[in-house]
This record gives C-alpha cells, structure tokens and sequence, in this order.
C-alpha cells in the first residue's frame, strides 16, 4: 500500500518515491499542503524565507495585494503554525511583522521537495 503524503521535509523525499499511482495512467497527484498550495500563502511563506522577517506593510507591497486579503492569508499560516505574528508601536503608529517559523520552513521544504518530483515526473513524459 502506498504511503500518504505529509507535509515534513523529513519524510518526503521517502514519500515522493511511494507516490500512489494509478493502474491506467501512473501517478496520482500529490497531496499537496492545501495552507501552502494557494497563491498568496505560498507568496507570504517564500518572502519570509529569504528575509528575516517583513512588515505587513513590506509584505503587500512585495505580493500587491489588499490589507483585507494579507490578513486572511497571514492569520491562516499563524493558525497554521507556519508564521509568527508580533505587533507592536514605532511611535504611535501600530507595526506588525511577521517570521517564518521553523514548522513552516519544514512545510515549505516538504512543498518544494514535492513540487521538484512533480516537475521532474512532467520532464520524463
């Protein structure tokens, strides 16, 4: 029986090898982390990799999105446990920036480590 997908970049390169695979047409699509697999997420959680950490203003400025559609996202990947989320005041202007946490580059590594196999699957057909 083939092993599931999870989200560690422990266990995906072990899980990419066990992908499930169809009879008829060989692999099944990955099961990919539905928090990371979408746009903006992917977008928040890849800019805070490379940077320490980001403003909120940094960071809808960076993806070019609305307050509204930064704090859905955010408050998502903080639920997720993949962002930290401080606030604080420079002044009296409120500031609230956010890190990648170490279980969220855990998940992005198990993201790209997936993402590559797929990649790698379409360049053999």
């Amino acid at each position: 029986m083939a092993k599931q997908v999870t989200n560690s970049a422990a266990s995906a390169g072990a899980d990419v090898r066990s992908q499930k695979r169809n009879p008829v047409s060989g692999p099944v699509a990955l099961e990919l982390d539905p928090v990371i697999h979408e746009r903006v997420r992917l977008g928040i959680i890849s800019a805070l990799a490379v940077n320490d950490e980001l403003s909120f203003n940094d960071l809808k400025k960076l993806l070019e999105i609305t307050d509204g559609n930064l704090s859905v996202h955010a408050r998502k990947l903080e639920d997720a446990g993949y962002v930290k989320c401080s606030k604080s005041f420079v002044g009296r202007q409120p500031r609230t920036e956010f890190r990648l946490t170490m279980a969220g580059r855990r998940a992005l590594e198990g993201y790209l480590l997936q993402m590559e196999s797929v990649i790698r699957s379409a360049r053999k057909s």
